[in-house]
């Protein structure tokens, strides 16, 4: 395999055409180099350059040798960058996966303060459920996610980002949609119900049921969603009621969201990395505590 040192000698002597101009050079003396041109022949099999006494020229094997040596030098630097760009939180590439509500909010301005930040960082994102975030950091795939809370997973580290209250969900066509004040979350007891499967996302499910539980009653979904930007979806498809996170709670025309009175229960929006998460994500991660902070 040839030595990124090999193609740097080679290059110069192509270029120069002399092996004197291409020791100064390269700051070295002219035998070594005529020497590490010889072995290179030899490895390679083949006679990179053709020598006299009063020339050097380029054998048609060193021409297609010399384009490829300059990309083997090129590809170099630029891996030499762009780790020390990683390493400092300067360039590099960073794979985000989040929550589909989450790119209503906070993800357009968490995202918009990083590239003013670190404009010269290649996002790619992708949805995610809640229950997929630790094993996509863990093999890798992600970098940073931002779920609705999460139970702690060996090798990750989750910081809360802000604290939720549920709103309730209502079709424009129910029969509280329309009032005042907050709404008791009992008269909503015999309703269609638009739920969101457990495995999804465990703790935003089990603070639904908690609420309903501690209201006086169990409801009996007829419709399923997976994310909570589905849920209103449904709702606004006039299918059921549900409660979702106040800060989903975006306008629609066909859906009309109301507090609750007496609901406790609260989500997490948290973010998630690799314990060890590299500068790029801990950059990521401060910003978005300080822009979600700010909103309570």
């Amino acid at each position: 395999m040839v030595e990124i040192r090999q193609a740097r000698y080679f290059v110069a002597v192509a270029e120069e055409l002399h092996f004197g101009r291409a020791a100064q050079r390269l700051q070295m003396s002219q035998p070594p180099l005529s020497q590490a041109i010889k072995q290179l022949e030899q490895q390679l099999g083949c006679e990179l350059l053709h020598r006299t006494q009063r020339s050097v020229a380029v054998t048609p094997a060193g021409a297609v040798f010399l384009d490829h040596c300059r990309a083997l030098i090129r590809h170099a630097e630029e891996a030499e960058i762009a780790a020390r760009q990683a390493a400092t939180g300067r360039g590099g590439r960073l794979s985000l996966g989040a929550v589909a509500s989450a790119f209503s909010w906070p993800l357009p301005v968490v995202l918009e303060r990083f590239h003013e930040a670190v404009p010269d960082v290649e996002i790619r994102t992708q949805e995610i459920d809640t229950h997929e975030a630790a094993a996509g950091l863990l093999d890798r795939s992600l970098d940073w996610a931002i779920v609705r809370q999460t139970a702690p997973v060996r090798g990750t580290t989750a910081t809360s980002l802000f604290t939720d209250r549920f709103v309730a969900a209502l079709p424009i066509h129910h029969p509280a949609a329309e009032a005042t004040g907050a709404l008791d979350l009992a008269d909503l007891a015999g309703g269609s119900w638009v739920w969101l499967h457990r495995h999804i996302s465990p703790d935003y499910h089990d603070a639904m049921a908690a609420m309903c539980r501690a209201a006086g009653f169990s409801p009996v979904p007829a419709h399923w969603a997976r994310s909570v930007t589905s849920q209103i979806a449904m709702v606004e498809c006039g299918l059921g009621v549900s409660v979702v996170p106040a800060a989903a709670s975006t306008p629609r025309p066909a859906v009309r969201f109301r507090k609750l009175r007496h609901a406790t229960a609260t989500i997490e929006l948290t973010a998630m990395t690799r314990s060890t998460p590299g500068a790029l994500a801990e950059c990521l991660t401060a910003i978005a505590t300080q822009l979600t902070k700010a909103e309570q």
